[in-house]
C-alpha cells in the first residue's frame, strides 16, 4: 500500500500568525495532537502540536540553573499557561518536518515516524505542499483491514 491510499486529506491546517489560543481551541476541540502550518498555497512551513505548546511552559536549561527551586514550581507553569496562549503559532512551532510522500510505501512513512518518535506525519507533494497527514493508527487501521479482508 502507498501513503495516497491512507492518508487524510481533509485536514485543518495552522498559520504562523495564528495566536496559539486559537489553535489550542482546535486541538482541544477536535481532538487531535497538532496541526500542520502552512503559508500562502498550502505550503507546509512546519508543525504546531500540543507538544510545542506544553514544552513552553517548562523552564529553559538557563532558567533552571539560575533559579532551580522557581524552575520546579509546577503551579507557576501551570499558571504561565495563559501567557503562553497569547504567543504566536511562530513563536512555538516546530520548523523541522519530516513528511512523507502520496507514493511512498505506508511502511516507509511507519518507519519514518518511529525513527523520529511521532506519531503523525505531513503528506507533501511538489516539494513542500501539503497534500494531507498519515498517522501511524491511520497505517495499522489499513494494514488490519486488508488483513481481515484476507481472512474472510
Amino acid at each position: 500500500m502507498i501513503v495516497k491510499d491512507v492518508m487524510v486529506r481533509d485536514i485543518l491546517t495552522a498559520r504562523r500568525d495564528d495566536s496559539i489560543r486559537t489553535v489550542a481551541k482546535i486541538i482541544c476541540s477536535k481532538k487531535i495532537s497538532g496541526l500542520p502550518v502552512v503559508e500562502d498555497g498550502n505550503h507546509l512551513i512546519g508543525v504546531i502540536s500540543e507538544k510545542d505548546i506544553l514544552n513552553a511552559l517548562l523552564p529553559s536549561y538557563s532558567e533552571f540553573l539560575l533559579d532551580p527551586i522557581r524552575a520546579r514550581d509546577f503551579e507557576v507553569m501551570e499558571k504561565s499557561y495563559h501567557a503562553v496562549l497569547n504567543k504566536t503559532v511562530a513563536a512555538l512551532m516546530t520548523m523541522r518536518v519530516f513528511s512523507a510522500s502520496p507514493n511512498d510505501p505506508i511502511m516507509k512513512a511507519a518507519s519514518q515516524m518511529a525513527l523520529h518518535k511521532i506519531r503523525r506525519i505531513p503528506v507533501v507533494e511538489d516539494g513542500d505542499r501539503l497534500a494531507g497527514i498519515i498517522s501511524l493508527g491511520d497505517i495499522h487501521k489499513a494494514i488490519f483491514m486488508k488483513e481481515l479482508r484476507e481472512d474472510d
